[in-house]
C-alpha cells in the first residue's frame, strides 16, 4: 500500500512540474491563429455558387497558411505578417466576391480577427 501511494506522489509530482514549464503557451498562441472554417457554412452565409466556392476555398486555404506562418514567425514580425495575410485575403475575396458577399466577408473576418485578439495596428 505504501508503495502505491509513493508511485501516485512521484507520478502527480512528475506531472505539475512539467505543468509548469510553459511549454503548452506556443500551442495555445498557434491555435488563435488557425483560421480554418466549415466551407460549406461560409458558403451558405455567404451566398455563393459553385465557381465561387471553389475560389474561395483556395484563396482561404492560402490565407490560413499565411497565416500559420505569421503565428511560427517571430514577436516582432507577427503584425507585419499579419497584416499582409488579411490585405492579402481581401484582395483576392474582392476579386471573386460581389460588393454584398465582399461586404459580409470582411465584416465576418473583422469579428473573428478581434474576437481572437489579432487587431490590426495601423502605422
Amino acid at each position: 500500500m505504501k508503495k502505491i501511494i509513493l508511485t501516485i506522489v512521484a507520478l502527480l509530482s512528475m506531472n505539475m512540474a512539467n505543468a509548469g514549464t510553459g511549454l503548452a503557451a506556443p500551442t495555445t498562441e498557434t491555435k488563435v491563429y488557425d483560421m480554418r472554417v466549415n466551407y460549406k457554412k461560409l458558403s451558405m452565409y455567404l451566398g455563393l455558387d459553385f465557381d465561387q466556392m471553389d475560389a474561395v476555398e483556395m484563396i482561404h486555404k492560402r490565407f490560413c497558411d499565411d497565416m500559420m506562418v505569421a503565428a511560427n514567425a517571430e514577436k516582432d514580425k507577427q503584425q507585419e505578417l499579419l497584416k499582409k495575410a488579411v490585405i492579402r485575403d481581401l484582395c483576392y475575396m474582392r476579386a471573386v466576391l460581389d460588393q454584398r458577399q465582399y461586404r459580409k466577408y470582411q465584416q465576418l473576418l473583422n469579428v473573428t480577427l478581434n474576437n481572437r485578439g489579432l487587431i490590426i495596428k495601423n502605422d
